[in-house]
């Protein structure tokens, strides 16, 4: 008997831990208990991983645990992504990632293992930032109207780089095409590097680049800076003006990083996963890091991440429509 009552009695004592364990991690009160893992489904070194990498650390220092960046690279960013979704919903996986996988990715590869729009939880949109038309110091165009007076004389010879087929800066090469009525030459690189030494070297004609990834070589005079894709000059490049200033409308492009969970976050955990991310994301050091590059800290609440999801998978799923782009 006293066997039976000492077994149940530890049985009891095992569920009400469980059940306070539970309890505490669905009202968010104690996340986290251990280790949180940060996906970044791209390799090192660039813009996603940077902001991955700048936010963990004071996510660290604010909630006690560590946050550890993982990279998951390939196919574009669905690998990583893909993992993430499989993952459980317990606040201890993220994902960190591009706009791609979460808004282009659908539109251009079939068979993808997860929807974009309903199997993760939004976090917030951590960053923005405008892209860039530059060409190389060398080249004749001073300007936007250059670029299309010479495209109209020329039609698909003046090449653009891009770090890949569907990436952003392949898209924004595709929408200005599509509003100016003009056709150029994509050339499509495995990656941002590669397609910088090109564009640096000349063996390109222009690219439409990241302003964060491009800012070094304008303001040493490598490249030229012709128009932001921004609805507003971009502060560390204020000279530069946006592209409907230089007289062509409706390319306002912002490449953004996000992050996101796994479907099915506890809400009181979401809220205090959402609120600390974007805490980290306005530290004055984090966000002067972020904003000396170019970078906007965006920081928005979940319910308007959402509606900028469904903006932005309409709107680029219209342009790879239009343009009849695929990856393959």
């Amino acid at each position: 008997m006293k066997k039976l009552l000492s077994a149940l009695a530890i049985g009891l004592a095992a569920s009400a831990a469980a059940y306070a364990q539970a309890t505490s991690t669905s009202s968010g009160q104690d996340w986290p208990q251990k280790p949180v893992t940060l996906v970044v489904p791209f390799p090192p070194g660039g813009s996603t991983d940077m902001v991955a990498r700048a936010i963990g650390p004071k996510l660290t220092e604010k909630l006690g645990q560590p946050f550890l960046v993982d990279n998951k690279a390939g196919a574009t960013g669905t690998i990583g992504a893909t993992l993430v979704k499989r993952a459980a919903p317990d606040g201890y996986t993220f994902l960190v990632t591009s706009l791609g996988p979460l808004v282009i990715a659908p539109h251009l590869i079939k068979g993808m293992q997860y929807d974009a729009l309903k199997d993760f939880d939004l976090i917030t949109v951590a960053v923005q930032a405008p892209n860039v038309l530059v060409v190389p110091a060398s080249s004749p165009h001073k300007t936007v109207a250059d670029v299309i007076a010479h495209e109209k004389k020329n039609p698909g010879k003046m090449s653009f780089a891009s770090s890949g087929n569907g990436s952003s800066d392949h898209l924004t090469a595709e929408l200005f095409w599509q509003q100016t009525g003009t056709t150029g030459l994509h050339v499509p690189y495995k990656g941002g590097a590669p397609a910088m030494t090109d564009l640096l070297g000349g063996q390109v004609d222009a690219s439409f680049q990241n302003v964060n990834a491009v800012v070094p070589h304008i303001k040493s005079g490598k490249l030229k800076a012709l128009a932001v894709t921004g609805d507003k000059r971009s502060p560390v490049l204020p000279e530069v003006p946006t592209m409907s200033e230089a007289g062509v409308k409706n390319v306002e492009v912002y490449s953004w990083q996000a992050v996101v969970a796994p479907k099915g976050l506890p809400p009181a955990l979401r809220t205090k996963a959402s609120e600390s991310v974007v805490a980290a994301l306005n530290d004055p050091a984090i966000k002067q890091q972020f904003t000396s590059i170019g970078l906007e800290v965006v920081g928005n609440t979940p319910a308007q991440f959402a509606t900028f999801q469904q903006q932005e998978f309409a709107r680029w799923k219209k342009v790879i429509e239009t343009g009849k782009i695929s990856i393959d």
